[in-house]
């Protein structure tokens, strides 16, 4: 188990390319300026984020899609 939480640790990077409205990538690329590091931080937050809601939606009853009626 242990030895799984340290490998979460281990990062290797990668290059990224997205398409952005041009306002949203404005500021991003202003943030990519004065912060480098900041993207990274953003982006394993909420890949972060996601993966815990994904298990704990498997682990009850919530369908994570809506149902048809």
């Amino acid at each position: 188990m242990i030895d799984k939480v340290l490998s979460m640790w281990e990062t290797c990077a990668i290059d990224l390319h997205v398409s952005l409205p041009k306002g949203v990538a404005e500021e991003v690329a202003d943030v990519q300026k004065r912060d480098p590091d900041m993207l990274s931080r953003i982006l394993m937050y909420a890949v972060t984020r996601r993966t815990i809601f994904d298990h704990l939606a498997t682990r009850t009853a919530w369908p994570l899609e809506r149902q048809e009626t």
